[in-house]
């Protein structure tokens, strides 16, 4: 007989996952205008009070190339100040538990968090990130791989020193929208090149929505088969051909516990334009419509753990007010269908029943919970045909 516990079919699925919110930093650096300073604070606020407890701030890269970020130094600060923390203790929030990121892709941001470190107002974990495919990685860092590593590797020690933490991001696993297709095997490669190095955590990236859910499978269980700590890995997919939802199902499966998201699926390349000025970003887009290019929903993906039954954290349905205050910040419908359509409620949705149904079985002699006709036999019968 077919086995229909879903846990022993993928033992390594987890009965809890930690989801982490990059709305601020991957969300809204693929935006063309500025979102103002208050709306990303109140983001933070809300995402935090909502229950995460894993959120990227801001990139500290140099902000005349990405001007989104040029309120980075302030974000920080607010979420160092006493005010925020005293908030966070009247909502029953251990300060302690929440962890600030900030994306550092070269050694200057690496040193400008540290020096913000050193001000108190510094991120308790950065982001340097390498692609396994070098044409994506030059776009990105402006410099070969075997300097990068170097670089990095020169950064964790920093950082180590400063009290910082590194996460290692390693992109273009599944494929480049540069050079094409990757291997596999050289992520796995570069996952351990991270953490030999020392970085504290690895996250495995899909930027342009490249990954199937089969080979995210495949992955994600190479992974684990080499580096067994679930602790270690982050998944993050970018959605482009509405699949991602298939490859966070398939990381579970896989065993991974670990996740990011953002609200309303915002993220992408840093923008070329902000308001009514070209920028440098990094570059020129990599789609044709760059409109399709953002991340998992946060809203859809966190109502898809919840219905699995899977713990995680966040009070889901302040989370899909969240997404709709979102959609009239950017000015425009986002891809999250939760916030449109809810949950999946138990209870149903009787305000759309039709009067009558209680007076009809009655009229009949129907039981109130009868389904069946009453002089039908109690096991079907099944003609042949179904068992060739």
């Amino acid at each position: 007989m077919t086995e229909y516990d879903y846990w022993k079919i993928f033992p390594r699925m987890p009965r809890k996952v930690t989801i982490g919110d990059i709305t601020i930093r991957d969300g809204f650096q693929h935006e063309e205008k500025f979102v103002s300073t208050p709306a990303k604070i109140f983001y933070l606020e809300e995402l935090i009070f909502a229950g995460c407890r894993n959120i990227e701030v801001t990139n500290l890269g140099n902000p005349v190339s990405m001007p989104q970020f040029r309120d980075a130094e302030q974000l920080l600060a607010h979420l160092r100040s006493d005010r925020f923390k005293s908030r966070c203790a009247k909502k029953g929030i251990n300060y302690e538990d929440i962890c600030l990121t900030a994306i550092t892709i070269r050694e200057s941001a690496v040193d400008r968090a540290i020096a913000l470190k050193q001000k108190g107002v510094g991120p308790d974990r950065i982001l340097m990130m390498v692609s396994t495919e070098e044409e994506h990685h030059f776009a990105n860092s402006g410099t070969s791989l075997p300097d990068y590593w170097k670089e990095a590797e020169r950064c964790i020690q920093k950082c180590t020193d400063a009290g910082i933490k590194m996460c290692g991001t390693v992109s273009t696993i599944w494929g480049s929208p540069i050079g094409g297709a990757t291997e596999l095997k050289d992520a796995v490669e570069f996952t351990k090149r991270w953490l030999s190095i020392g970085a504290h955590d690895v996250e495995h990236a899909d930027h342009d929505g490249s990954a199937s859910a089969a080979n995210v499978y495949r992955y994600f269980s190479m992974i684990l088969d080499e580096i067994p700590n679930p602790a270690l890995h982050i998944a993050h997919f970018h959605e482009t051909k509405r699949v991602a939802s298939a490859s966070v199902l398939a990381s579970l499966q896989a065993g991974i516990t670990h996740f990011e998201a953002t609200l309303g699926g915002l993220g992408g390349q840093p923008a070329n334009f902000l308001d009514d000025c070209p920028t440098k970003g990094t570059g020129d887009y990599y789609y044709d419509d760059p409109r399709y290019v953002g991340l998992v929903c946060l809203e859809d993906t966190l109502v898809q753990i919840d219905e699995m039954g899977i713990e995680h954290g966040y009070d889901v349905n302040r989370i899909l007010w969240l997404g709709k205050q979102m959609e009239k910040t950017i000015g425009h419908r986002l891809r999250s269908e939760a916030v449109i359509n809810g949950r999946t409620l138990k209870e149903g949705h009787m305000h759309y029943a039709r009067p009558g149904l209680k007076k009809v079985k009655a009229k009949f002699g129907e039981a109130s919970d009868q389904k069946l006709p009453a002089d039908w036999q109690q096991t079907p019968v099944l003609p042949k045909r179904c068992f060739i």
